[in-house]
């Protein structure tokens, strides 16, 4: 059910304003209306129809930069540190979902890191020993025990327990209903432009009208404001399938969360009623809505036949295929924490692979922010952080 959502008709001041209403906008609204914070949301469509809606909602731990890329760029200690955060983030989530009983869908899950393109079984066991080292689990499959275990044909895999998947849309309807409960307000309105005004920020709307508050968190998917830029920062497009409902027999065991150890990696996890879900075919050359789901029956066609040489028990149909655009990150990282030059706004982008989980993770960091609570390890995730010199 969707919330109401008034026009914005007149100014006003709030504390706390989220400029959008997707997974990552309803997790932090939620988050500081329970707080006890005033909170206002705002978002320039229906809440959850942004890059929520594109998101294939597998919620991972396992960050699209491998521990042993992360190691190369910034050290061992930092990149075990953001790998525990993330694991720590779905731990969370699905701790928050539990709780309060949010009718999302979500499952537990166990999730297979595939080798694929140039890594390989060699590649896997250094991974797996820099995960065991860093207090992660997971375990090494060799290829015949791959074979035995899960009928899938590679060279080895890390089977990893922590992870899940939901229905993000339901998500984000259940976050923003306890943010409302908490007496968040919902507006339909989209921010025009920003002015640091000394102890607020002075947010311009379409309809000519502003909003004081003072603090804001951007929450906008893969659009930022002029204001906001990062070296690191990058912006691609994804396409991904559902298929039929299979077949007794034809999804793979405990029906896992797959994704692949390339750099373009494909990823595939099943629903409640039998479908597969893959994804990949990642661009960053092809952004423009008009011109990203003109490729969709192409792209369909390849994710199709990457499943049927990945599972060759499924029927290989696609009954929806769609497309998203988002963020994301040379590093694999994400940007989260106060916007260089303006105090008061903070902000969340360049997720990758990993929405649902780092805006999980963002909204606890922001909050602290707002609080007083920076704690160092924040500065990982910085927008302004310095790019690893092996990615300049």
């Amino acid at each position: 059910m969707q919330p109401v959502r008034p026009s914005v008709d007149r100014d006003f001041r709030c504390e706390i304003l989220v400029v959008g209403a997707g997974v990552t906008g309803s997790l932090a609204a939620e988050h500081l209306a329970s707080q006890g914070h005033e909170v206002c949301i705002i978002d320039r469509q229906r809440p959850g129809l942004g890059s929520t809606t594109a998101s294939t909602a597998m919620l991972l731990w396992e960050i699209d930069s491998s521990l042993s890329d992360l190691t190369a760029m910034y050290g061992f200690e930092r990149a075990a540190n953001a790998y525990r955060r993330s694991f720590s983030a779905v731990s969370g989530l699905a701790e928050l979902v539990n709780k309060h009983q949010l009718a999302c869908g979500m499952r537990h899950k166990r999730s297979l890191y595939l080798a694929a393109g140039k890594v390989g079984a060699r590649e896997l066991q250094a991974e797996h020993a820099l995960r065991m080292r860093a207090g992660l689990p997971g375990e090494y499959l060799d290829h015949l025990t791959l074979l035995e275990q899960f009928g899938l044909y590679r060279e080895a895999a890390i089977h990893s327990i922590g992870s899940a998947d939901a229905d993000p849309l339901l998500l984000c309807q259940a976050l923003l209903a306890m943010a409302t409960s908490h007496g968040a307000k919902i507006f339909d309105a989209s921010a025009e432009n920003y002015e640091n005004s000394g102890q607020a920020v002075v947010v311009e709307l379409d309809s000519g009208h502003v909003i004081e508050a003072k603090q804001v968190v951007l929450a906008t998917g893969y659009v930022m404001p002029e204001f906001l830029t990062s070296s690191l920062h990058k912006i691609s497009s994804s396409w991904a399938v559902a298929t039929p409902p299979q077949a007794a027999g034809a999804i793979w065991r405990d029906g896992t969360l797959i994704w692949e150890a390339s750099e373009n990696y494909s990823y595939a996890r099943t629903t409640r009623d039998n479908r597969i879900i893959m994804g990949g075919e990642d661009d960053d050359q092809v952004i423009e809505p008009e011109a990203r789901d003109k490729l969709m029956p192409a792209k369909a066609e390849t994710i199709l036949r990457k499943l049927n040489g990945l599972w060759s028990h499924a029927e290989p149909v696609a009954e929806f295929v769609w497309s998203g655009t988002f963020g994301t990150t040379t590093d694999g990282l994400p940007l989260i924490g106060r916007v260089p030059g303006h105090p008061r706004i903070h902000a969340a982008y360049g997720y990758g692979g990993n929405g649902i989980t780092y805006s999980y993770l963002a909204s606890r960091m922001i909050a602290a922010s707002i609080a007083g609570n920076h704690q160092p390890w924040f500065d990982d995730f910085a927008i302004d952080r310095d790019a690893p010199k092996d990615i300049l």
